[in-house]
């Protein structure tokens, strides 16, 4: 008998994608990330050159910036290079990258006037790509800090908190977890919500694709939203992906686990009247 709460790939309305990691695929950046999720694979690096924007000149301060950038067969339809005029969807997201980063960076951490890149390319996109592009930044940004502490590039670890990203959606009145492209095609709205490991707010991002998001849903996606940013949490942590991490994580776990008990109650609740 076919299951009323299952999409196209198999998976449950409510069901994340698996997350796979592998660090440094490639050797010359200081750090680098494959993140895989699903069938979205993002290449996340990370490195510190000397330079800062002309605002930022003589002032002694650091900097950080992004890029995002599709790779031509990314996508089902070949998709043109950003050469000489950058692509405004990969704009857009290059700058919630930075922003969402520079919001958890300490930047007067590191010596002189450097630069902190973070270069995210997509190798395949099936959905959700500026979640993974946000998740395997953060990975190699941590792994990153270390080797710039032992080079004495920094004075301390400049990343204060873990950024995290997920990607929810609506069809009619049922929230869609983690949309993959297929999914994608059919919802009445999107939103993206991003995140830190401590449960505080970034941004979201998101709005009407067909029709109008009621207040009612609108609010069932923020309760949500935090649940599913501890699952991915717990999802990195057990696949040894937060080692670098481990030490804050036990220093905040008292905070967290009574707000995210209540949130996975008000979720259950919502996905009981959904039945």
């Amino acid at each position: 008998m076919e299951h009323h709460h299952v999409r196209k790939s198999g998976r449950l309305f409510d069901q994340l994608r698996e997350i796979t990691v592998t660090y440094n695929p490639f050797s010359y950046a200081t750090s680098s990330v494959l993140i895989e999720l699903g069938h979205t694979k993002v290449f996340c690096s990370v490195s510190l050159q000397n330079g800062v924007p002309f605002f930022l000149r003589g002032k002694g301060s650091g900097w950080l910036t992004a890029e995002y950038n599709l790779l031509p067969h990314a996508t089902h339809q070949r998709a043109t290079r950003d050469l000489e005029q950058k692509n405004g969807r990969s704009i857009e997201i290059a700058r919630v990258i930075g922003r969402s980063f520079r919001s958890v960076v300490d930047l007067s951490r590191i010596y002189g006037e450097k630069t902190i890149h973070i270069d995210c390319d997509v190798l395949q996109a099936d959905g959700g790509t500026r979640v993974a592009a946000l998740i395997g930044s953060s990975l190699a940004l941590l792994a990153a800090q270390t080797e710039w502490i032992r080079q004495k590039l920094i004075k301390s670890e400049v990343l204060s908190d873990f950024v995290i990203a997920v990607s929810i959606g609506i069809i009619g009145e049922q929230l869609i977890v983690d949309p993959d492209f297929s999914d994608d095609l059919l919802l009445d709205a999107d939103f993206n919500i991003i995140g830190t490991f401590d449960g505080h707010l970034i941004e979201i991002q998101g709005g009407a694709e067909k029709k109008p998001v009621s207040q009612k849903n609108f609010s069932h996606i923020q309760k949500t939203a935090f649940v599913l940013l501890q699952n991915i949490l717990d999802q990195l942590e057990k696949k040894g992906y937060l080692k670098h991490y481990s030490s804050k994580k036990d220093s905040l776990k008292e905070v967290k686990e009574p707000f995210f008990t209540l949130e996975k109650q008000l979720f259950a609740l919502q996905k009981n009247s959904n039945d």
